[in-house]
């Protein structure tokens, strides 16, 4: 799956079979549903999940937080545009960077 099939499966009521948790909750998150993309974000417990748990924290202003999640999953701590990174991370968990 690549960034635009990813993006184009946000119609369904439910991600697509075979994602990790790391990109179920990247694809929760764009759907609004915070609550469960950090659900599942937390449930993977590698750098990938590391990294989406840094993102979401970030995304709700908690940038403690986030730090700490960032640091766990061997990343710089972003700065950018949330969308931007939101797309970064999207594009290596699918193999794309």
């Amino acid at each position: 799956m690549d960034l635009a099939a990813f993006t184009r499966s946000l119609a369904r009521q439910r991600p697509p079979d075979g994602l990790g948790l790391a990109l179920q909750a990247l694809w929760w998150d764009m759907r609004g549903d915070w609550g469960e993309a950090h659900r599942c974000a937390q449930e993977q417990e590698d750098a990938a999940g590391a990294w989406v748990h840094a993102y979401l924290h970030r995304s709700e202003g908690d940038a403690a937080n986030a730090g700490y999640w960032y640091r766990r999953a061997g990343k710089p701590a972003a700065s950018g545009p949330l969308e931007a990174e939101r797309e970064a991370i999207a594009k290596a968990l699918l193999g794309e960077a």
